[in-house]
């Protein structure tokens, strides 16, 4: 038994049928030309819904955003350029300031060692303030070989007896006729006596320098009162005595 569809009844066309009827539609538009008028107006007005969309406003945000990004970018590249610019700065004016205080420190101690070797090479008066009484030479029977071999310094028993000049202590004890003496070997290879001491202050091999207490002064040996006995010596025997007053104004000492 055959069945038909009913007379005057529709049904909605399918998928494949509307297909078929708007691609045949087109075609027809086509060849009478309408397809070009109704497209241009189409194209058109795609320009107007795309404002709609919203992009364009999305597009103009993310350009002041990128813009907004960019200033920070450049700040902080200008900040950071700044401060290394800074620190560059700090560090050569640490560098400058500690180049200058070690050129300060090195003035001072070079200047120190300067004060040092003058201090060390200078001469001073044995007994300072005081004044020959006896000259190199005088002659006498008390010297035992008929004049002076040194100077006497005037000076009460127990005032301080200062050594002249840097040296090494080569005798320090009892000298006979010179009673307590002490002999020093100074630094220029000279020596130097210092006679008819009360007490001894140092020790043979002991170094001294100008000024250094040695003793104090009295009236042992062969003496008829207190005073210094000075002499200046070739070597460290006796005889090799030279003008002790000449020597100490050769060596810048007023006497």
């Amino acid at each position: 038994m055959a069945f038909t569809c009913a007379t005057g009844k529709h049904r909605r066309p399918s998928r494949i049928k509307r297909t078929t009827a708007r691609a045949a539609g087109v075609a027809a538009l086509a060849t009478t030309g309408v397809v070009g008028t109704l497209a241009a107006p189409a194209l058109a007005a795609e320009p107007a819904a795309a404002e709609q969309t919203g992009l364009t406003p999305v597009i103009t945000i993310g350009e002041s955003v990128a813009d907004q990004i960019d200033a920070q970018a450049a700040a902080q590249k200008q900040a950071a350029e700044v401060a290394e610019a800074k620190k560059k700065a700090e560090e050569a004016a640490r560098k400058k300031a500690a180049a200058e205080a070690k050129k300060e420190r090195e003035a001072k101690e070079r200047a120190a060692r300067e004060a040092e070797r003058k201090r060390l090479n200078a001469y001073v008066s044995p007994i300072p303030g005081s004044y020959v009484s006896t000259g190199y030479k005088a002659g006498g029977a008390v010297w035992s070989s008929g004049s002076h071999t040194g100077v006497d310094f005037h000076a009460a028993s127990g005032t301080s007896v200062h050594a002249v000049g840097s040296g090494t202590v080569v005798e320090a004890g009892w000298g006979g006729s010179y009673g307590n003496n002490v002999v020093i070997k100074m630094n220029d290879g000279t020596y130097t006596q210092y006679g008819h001491l009360s007490s001894i202050g140092v020790s043979v091999g002991e170094t001294v320098t100008p000024g250094r207490q040695i003793g104090l002064s009295g009236a042992t040996g062969n003496v008829t009162g207190p005073h210094l006995h000075f002499e200046a010596r070739m070597t460290a025997e006796y005889g090799s005595d030279i003008d002790p007053v000449s020597y100490l104004r050769s060596h810048g000492v007023s006497v």
